[in-house]
């Protein structure tokens, strides 16, 4: 299994503009075997035992339910919305997804990584945004007490949801 490491958002990237403003963003990679391509990425992790719970749980407490079929299609670029989320931007490379709220984001990139023309490699990007919460006549946005409180879980399931995802590609 490939290790996971927390990396900056890179530079000309969906996610950066949300690292370069107010708020919070985040980003992990993982390098793969194979040339792996972006649809294939978010295929594996959208239909990830480990994200099933996840639409599992939206479907019942926020009435967002998703399928395997309706990833699919996300993932070949087919789809303007997905469970909880609205595609915000996507390309052959990356995909930005924004929660219905405005608040929160989900990035995924695939790109070339350092292997050879004979064994090639990928490198599998996931990240996260949140944007400060807004308040009339506040003077600064709050991300407020639930994003501190469950700010630990996060980080560990956004690398738990890419290495699911990276074992699901390396074992195709």
């Amino acid at each position: 299994m490939s290790a996971i490491h927390p990396c900056e958002v890179p530079l000309n990237t969906m996610l950066r503009s949300y690292k370069d403003g107010p708020g919070y963003a985040d980003c992990y990679v993982t390098e793969v075997q194979g040339a792996i391509t972006q649809e294939f990425f978010i295929e594996a992790l959208y239909t990830s035992p480990l994200f099933k719970v996840e639409r599992t749980i939206l479907k019942y407490l926020a009435s967002r339910p998703a399928t395997d079929a309706e990833a699919k299609q996300l993932a070949a670029g087919k789809a303007t919305k997905f469970s909880a989320w609205r595609i915000e931007q996507q390309s052959p490379s990356e995909l930005l997804l924004a929660d219905f709220t405005g608040r929160t984001r989900s990035w995924l990139m695939a790109t070339p990584g350092t292997g050879s023309a004979t064994a090639p490699s990928t490198f599998l990007y996931f990240g996260s945004a949140v944007v400060p919460r807004t308040s009339h006549g506040a003077m600064n946005p709050s991300m407020g007490w639930p994003f501190h409180a469950l700010s630990g879980f996060h980080r560990l399931y956004s690398r738990l949801l890419l290495s699911a995802a990276s074992r699901r590609v390396a074992s195709a």
